[in-house]
């Protein structure tokens, strides 16, 4: 099992940059593939971003490519994503994500485990 908290959220204008961390613990960090996910008041949570065990691949959802970029660094057993020019709609809770499987190349439905959340609002 792993335990996920993130961190790094808060508030930033529109245009802005912001990274979120993802501390992972227990079981080993390079046995999971990482994603992230949010969730914005009154919708559903949605996929944002995944990376392999390794790093060595990435996949985005189409609203943030370009803008936000999904890191790790398995001897920190951390996830990063790093946002930028953001806007808006990109106000809502983060979270971290684990699973054994890396679902590549398309959105991630339901990982195994979860962090808590971090809030992100972005002010015009």
């Amino acid at each position: 099992q792993v335990q996920l908290v993130e961190s790094g959220g808060g508030l930033v204008q529109a245009g802005g940059s912001l990274r979120l961390s993802c501390a992972a613990s227990g079981r080993a960090f390079s046995d999971y593939a990482m994603a992230w996910f949010r969730q914005a008041p009154g919708k559903e949570r949605e996929f944002v971003a995944a990376v392999s065990k390794s790093g060595g691949n990435t996949y985005y959802e189409d609203s943030v490519k370009g803008r936000f970029t999904i890191s790790r660094v398995n001897a920190k057993n951390t996830v990063y994503l790093q946002m930028t020019s953001v806007q808006p709609e990109d106000t809502a809770i983060y979270y971290c994500a684990a699973d054994l499987i890396y679902y590549s190349n398309r959105p991630w439905k339901n990982p195994a485990y979860w962090g808590q959340g971090t809030p992100v609002s972005v002010s015009s």
